[in-house]
C-alpha cells in the first residue's frame, strides 16, 4: 500500500511532503500496490504510551488476561499502537500476577496495540508523595523484589519507579538501572538527593511536577536535578488538568523536544461515561476530564494519549514537537525504537494518518487498516 499525497513526520525536517509505502507489514522504498489518498491530513508514526494504568472499564492491575485484551483493542483504535501499562502499588503476589499475565499476553500475539513492556510504577515509593497509590502497600527499595517480578514478566518490565530519599534507594537504582530503566516518581527528594539518584542510573522523571516537590528558585528540586542531567527524559502529563498550559509551554523550552515525554496516565475510567471506578484498590471519582480520590487527589487521568497530543498543539507546542513527545521519545526510552517511531523504511507499519484539525482518519497496525 501507498500513502500519497499526505505531510509525513520527520524528526529532523517537522513534515514533509512524501509518500509512505509499506509492504509485508513493513515501511519501504517501493510504492506499490493499492493507494490511499492522505490529502490534507498528517501522516504520523503510532504513538506509545509508556505509562498508563487502564482504559474502557479495565485496569493493568486487575491481572485480568479479557481486560488487557481490551485495553489493547481500545489503545490501537486512538492511534496508539505500542503499550507499556502501568501496574500500580500492590502486594508483590499481586505484582506477580500482573506481570505474568502481560507477559502471556505478549507471548500470545493478540489484536490491538502491541504490548512492549510493562512499567511498575509502585510499589518503591514515598509515603509522603503516594498521590493515588495505596500506602498500604508501599515497599522499601529492593532489588531482589524487582529481579522476581522481572522475572515473571519474561523481561517485560522496562520502567520502575522510585523515591530516592528511600532508605537503599541509591543501590537500588545502581543495581536496577542493568535491568532495566529507572524513574525518579511520588518523592519528596530535594535537589542534592534527586541529582544522586540519576548520576546512580536513573534516567526518567515520572509525571513531572505531579507528586514531587515544586521548582523553586532556591529549591530546584527533582524538576531542576533532572534539566542538570542531560540524558534524563521527563514524563508530562498533558490533559488539560494535571498541568497547566503555561508550564506544559516552559517545559519544551526548558528540556527541548527531545527530551520530554508525553504520558496519557490515564485509569479505567478512560473512555468511559462520568461515574464511580477504581484504582490501586482505591474508589475513585470521574467528572467530565478530572478523576479523584475521595478526599480531592488526583487519581491519573481520563484522556488518552491521542488527546494529550491533540492537547499539547492546542497548547502552542508544535505538532511535530507533539508527534516527537507522543512518538519517538517513549520508544526511544523502552528501547524499542529501532522497529517504532518513525517512518523510515524497514520499520513497522504502524501510522496514523490525522485530519487537519487532527482527529483520526485511519489507522494502521502492521500496514493493516483498523480504523
Amino acid at each position: 500500500m501507498v500513502i500519497k499525497n499526505g505531510l509525513v513526520y520527520d524528526p529532523a525536517s517537522g513534515f514533509v511532503p512524501r509518500d509512505v509505502s509499506f509492504e509485508g507489514g513493513v515501511i519501504t522504498f517501493s510504492p506499490s500496490g493499492e493507494e490511499y489518498d492522505a490529502s490534507g491530513c498528517y501522516v504520523i508514526p503510532g504513538l506509545t504510551d509508556l505509562h498508563f494504568h487502564g482504559c474502557r472499564g479495565a485496569d493493568l492491575s486487575d491481572g485480568d488476561p479479557e481486560g488487557l485484551r481490551t485495553m489493547a483493542q481500545y489503545e490501537l483504535s486512538r492511534g496508539v499502537t505500542q503499550i507499556c501499562p502501568a501496574g500500580m502499588t500492590l502486594l508483590e503476589e499481586d505484582l506477580t500476577r500482573v506481570c505474568a499475565v502481560a507477559a502471556e499476553h505478549a507471548r500470545m500475539g493478540y489484536p490491538g496495540a502491541e504490548l512492549v513492556g510493562i512499567n511498575l510504577e509502585g510499589p518503591f515509593l514515598s509515603e509522603a508523595k503516594k498521590g493515588a497509590q495505596n500506602g498500604a502497600w508501599l515497599h522499601r527499595p529492593d532489588f531482589e523484589m524487582l529481579k522476581r517480578l522481572y522475572d515473571a514478566s519474561r523481561g517485560l518490565v522496562k520502567l520502575v519507579s522510585v523515591a530516592p530519599e528511600l532508605e537503599g534507594a541509591i543501590d537500588f537504582i545502581k543495581s536496577a538501572s542493568a535491568l532495566t530503566r529507572v524513574s525518579v516518581a511520588h518523592t519528596t527528594a530535594d535537589y542534592d538527593t534527586s541529582l544522586a539518584a540519576f548520576r546512580a542510573g536513573a534516567r526518567q522523571a515520572t509525571h513531572l511536577f505531579n507528586a514531587m516537590p515544586p521548582f523553586s528558585h532556591r529549591a530546584p528540586g527533582v524538576v531542576g536535578a533532572a534539566f542538570d542531567s542531560p540524558d534524563v527524559c521527563v514524563e508530562l502529563i498533558c490533559d488539560g488538568v494535571h498541568i497547566h498550559p503555561g508550564v506544559v509551554r516552559a517545559v519544551f523550552r526548558l528540556f527541548g523536544p527531545e527530551r520530554v515525554i508525553l504520558i496519557s496516565d490515564s485509569i479505567r475510567g478512560t473512555g468511559m461515561p462520568d461515574g464511580h471506578y477504581t484504582l490501586g484498590g482505591q474508589d475513585v471519582t470521574v467528572c467530565g476530564p478530572r478523576a479523584t480520590l475521595a478526599d480531592g487527589t488526583i487519581a491519573g487521568s481520563v484522556t488518552d494519549l491521542m488527546k494529550c497530543l491533540k492537547t499539547a498543539v492546542s497548547f502552542g507546542i508544535p505538532l511535530a514537537d507533539a508527534v516527537r513527545a507522543a512518538a519517538l521519545n517513549p520508544a526511544v526510552a523502552l528501547g524499542i525504537d529501532g522497529r517504532f517511531g518513525t517512518l523510515d523504511a524497514g520499520k513497522a507499519a504502524n501510522l496514523v494518518v490525522l485530519s487537519g484539525g487532527l482527529d483520526i482518519a485511519a489507522v494502521f497496525k502492521d500496514g493493516i487498516p483498523v480504523v
